[in-house]
Order: C-alpha cells, then structure tokens, then sequence
C-alpha cells in the first residue's frame, strides 16, 4: 500500500528498539489526547517517546520506549537528522526552552502565529488583507473603516475558538460580545502557546470551499499528502469545525494542485522532516489560499486517524518511516463512500457544570455507520465527542442535520429550580 520514498540508505532512519541505538524520529506526546491507535503505533515501532506530565496523565502504556528529559534532549542533539512529532501544540513552550538548538522553534513561530504567517506568505498573496489589534483595542476599533465582511481571531489560536465573521458594522457589538465569552469559557482549556487571545488578526475573507491537508516534508523537502478533508460549513457565518469529509473523489481531484502549492509553501520556510495540519481556501478560479497551518502535527485531537478507516493508511508510521501513500493503488480499491468526521461541540449558551449527562446512544444512531466515537471531557473542553463515520454518497442527510443541528437533543441539562 506504500511506496517508499527513497531507500533506507538515503532515508538514515534507524529505530531505537534499545536505549543504545539512535533514532532519527522521535515524538512528544501531550494534552489533550492521544487515541489508542496512536498509542498502539508507538508500541509497535518503539520509537522513542519523551516521558513527562502528559504520558502520566494520560495514562500511556509502560511499554513504549520512554525517554526522561535529559536522554530525550541528548538524543535530539546526537541525531544527524531528527524528525519530532507531537499529537498536540501543547509542548511548544517546552520545545523552545529545550530544543532551541534545532529549527523546530522558527518552523514553529512562521506557522503558529497568524499575524507572522501572513506576513511569511506576503509576497505571494500582496493583496490580501490583514491587520492585527489587541484585545483591548477592540472596543475602540473603528470597525467601518476596514474592508467588510471579514473574520477575526486570536492571532495565536486554536480549535475556531473566537473566530467570528462580521458582515456590517451593525454585528460588532454582539462579536466582541461572543468573543469575550468564549475567552472566559475557554480560558484554563490550552496553554498561552496554543490559544492566545490578548492579540487577534483581522483578515478579509477568504471565498471558496476549505480544505485541511495533513503532511510532512522528508529530508529533502519534498511534501508528502497523507490525506486531504473537505470542511463542510453550515453557512457563510459557520466558523465551527463540526464536519470534515473525505473520499476518492476528494483525493483523485485535488491531490495533485494541492501537492504543488505545499512545494512553494515548504520553499518558502526551507521545511525538512517537518509534519503539519494545512488549511486553505480554493477559489472558484482555482487559486489556493492558506487559512492557517498547524505545526508539528497533523489533525488535532488525533482527528487525522479517519486516513486509517478511509485508506487503510497510518499517518504516523508514514511520517516516522518516511514512506508515502501509494494513492493510485488505494483508490482503485475505493467506490464513491464518503468518511467523515463529526466534532461534537457543545452549544455556547449552555453551562457544562448543569450537564447531567450524553445521550452517546442516540447521538451515534443519527450516523449511517459508526466507525468509532471518541468520547471527551466536556467540561473542560466544550466538545462531547468525535466520531468517525462512512456514508453512502447518496445519503448525506445525517452528516447535513448534524452540520445544522445545535446538539441540545443529545444533552441532559440539570433543571434550574
């Protein structure tokens, strides 16, 4: 199913199934979560996992090839070519502070920040407009003066948290409004490095259908496309990240246009054994617009795993042995079934202290066929779920009603007294 890129020779990757041998690949495993398959890969390769906070409370198994601190940094320090995945932008602050030696910091400050990453992309898009203004100039902003309609959110940001379209001038009052409530909401959710409201990027908005790209430079800094989603969007407003969709027809069409603008991409910040979650818009007239792009990692919450129920590929052994999907054999294997993936947010006028309860049962049975449901802590996350799902493409109505449903019929609320 895959084909190597080049041989192991040229490759140098070389797994650590002892503490003597250098490897080249390595991960750093965070909060929020990281699923069983994840888990289960790390097993069954060995490659070295950094031992911290995370790996306790997320309860990882004892047999992963565990690393402390100090024999983690070494390793990175000896190893020619080191390539370092992490399922969560969580470790960033303990990535600067401890790998400052290598150029994961720079690869993680161009993408991260928004505001840096617009002016990173700036020549290619020189009329694209964008402005960044800090909380608190918010409610002084005169907002008539800048090019409508528009999106804003947290220059550093995550998961759509306080990002909002506004149409007229009339919708920022009721904006600044939701912003500041889902900052208080979402406040002790993800550490400063990974959502960051004090600075927000205004931007014009960008038409066309979304797209998120999971993918990884190789040693020679060619892109390689593990999977490509369609963000399916409720409305012109929807800014929420409920339903992503792939299919054949999804990869045999974009694959190619979207492997080309990955190449100017990784050009541009010199990217090498660098693996990343890309979001951009592609334009009636063909031309792809970068949203965002996440570093380090592929889709958040191990949300890039649906490549295994869709394609039978694993995202992360192909970064870690640095192979790519043979897409031609795959496809000729699928028909027309579209694999999704439902992210199950809470509304935002609900208090998570007075949920009693899911209704997990009724909530899959909406699905034409369950592939896995993820259940998650609600409280302190916003999100009940993920599912994964397989529909038949003449039967998208479940995905479409859970795109414009609010999820309060799957929610038991304590009465109020």
């Amino acid at each position: 199913m895959y084909t190597s890129l080049a041989s192991c020779a040229n490759i140098l990757i070389i797994f650590a199934s002892s503490k003597q041998k250098k490897a080249s690949v390595m991960i750093i495993p965070d909060l929020p979560y990281i699923s069983k398959f994840l888990e289960n890969t790390l097993k069954e390769t060995q490659i070295p996992v950094l031992k911290n906070e995370a790996t306790l409370k997320l309860q990882l198994s004892d047999k992963l090839n565990y690393y402390d601190q100090a024999n983690f940094v070494d390793l990175v320090k000896t190893t020619k070519y080191p390539m370092i995945y992490s399922n969560s932008e969580n470790p960033i602050s303990w990535i600067n502070q401890h790998l400052s030696f290598t150029r994961l910091p720079e690869y993680i400050k161009n993408f991260k920040d928004k505001a840096y990453f617009r002016s990173l992309i700036k020549k290619l898009y020189p009329d694209f407009f964008f402005r960044t203004v800090s909380i608190n100039e918010l409610e002084h902003l005169d907002v008539n003066s800048l090019p409508m309609p528009f999106i804003i959110k947290p220059a550093i940001g995550f998961f759509s948290i306080g990002v909002h379209r506004v149409g007229t001038g009339n919708e920022w009052k009721e904006v600044i409004g939701k912003i500041k409530r889902e900052i208080m909401i979402f406040k002790d959710s993800y550490p400063g490095e990974v959502v960051d409201t004090s600075m927000f990027l205004i931007e014009e908005v960008i038409p066309g259908d979304e797209f998120a790209v999971d993918v990884y430079y190789d040693k020679e800094g060619k892109p390689v496309i593990l999977n490509i989603l369609k963000h399916w969007f409720a409305s012109e407003e929807d800014m929420s990240d409920r339903i992503y969709i792939t299919s054949k027809k999804i990869i045999e069409e974009h694959h190619d246009n979207f492997l080309h603008f990955l190449s100017k991409l990784g050009e541009i910040s010199y990217l090498r054994g660098f693996a990343m979650h890309v979001e951009f818009r592609l334009n009636q007239n063909g031309e792809i617009i970068p949203v965002e792009v996440n570093p380090m990692r592929f889709a958040g919450w191990c949300v890039t795993d649906v490549a295994w129920y869709a394609y039978g590929i694993n995202v992360y052994k192909c970064f870690f042995e640095q192979k790519k999907p043979d897409w031609e054999s795959i496809l000729k294997q699928k028909k027309d079934e579209i694999y999704s993936v439902c992210v199950a947010d809470l509304p935002k006028n609900i208090d998570r202290n007075n949920i009693i309860e899911i209704d997990y049962e009724n909530f899959a049975n909406h699905f034409e066929k369950v592939l896995e449901l993820r259940e998650t802590d609600y409280r302190r996350y916003g999100v009940f779920a993920f599912l994964f799902a397989q529909t038949s493409a003449n039967n998208l109505e479940s995905l479409e009603y859970m795109l414009n449903s609010d999820l309060k019929e799957f929610i038991r609320i304590r009465q109020k007294v």
